[in-house]
């Protein structure tokens, strides 16, 4: 597998359409090596959608770039900014939705090459950005 390359521009990774207006730009791509310690990209939800609450098997960090996120981390519930940012340790429940008015934009990094995501309602586990693993819905 060759090196990955040292810029990558948005419009040169594959977007996942997960549902209900949320786009997902994954950076690492193809090109996450077993050198590579984290998956990381950027997530955009339309207003008033979300991403259903579900656990990683490794830790994640969640920046907003853009927009205003209502997010569930356990027991907490959080209401984020531009620029404000939180983490969730691996196996903690969470959920982010686009409370704001216009697009959300949030840049995630994951502690780990192989990850994946469990939903809560249903206990299914799939590979993090596989064709099973498009779910997003209209915010509750």
């Amino acid at each position: 597998m060759p090196d990955p390359p040292m810029v990558i521009r948005a419009g040169q990774v594959e977007r996942f359409d997960r549902g209900a207006g949320v786009v997902t730009l994954p950076y690492v791509g193809r090109w996450n090596a077993e050198g590579n310690r984290v998956t990381t990209g950027m997530t955009v939800f339309a207003p008033g959608t979300a991403i259903p609450l579900h656990t990683h098997n490794v830790e994640e960090s969640v920046l907003v770039l853009e927009g205003e996120a209502a997010a569930v981390v356990g027991q907490d519930s959080f209401e984020l900014e531009a620029g404000d940012a939180t983490w969730v340790p691996a196996g903690v429940p969470h959920r982010f939705a686009n409370r704001g008015q216009g697009p959300m934009r949030i840049y995630w990094v994951y502690g780990g090459r192989e990850v994946t995501r469990t939903i809560v309602a249903t206990g299914e586990t799939v590979e993090h950005l596989s064709e099973a693993d498009r779910g997003a819905t209209r915010a509750e």
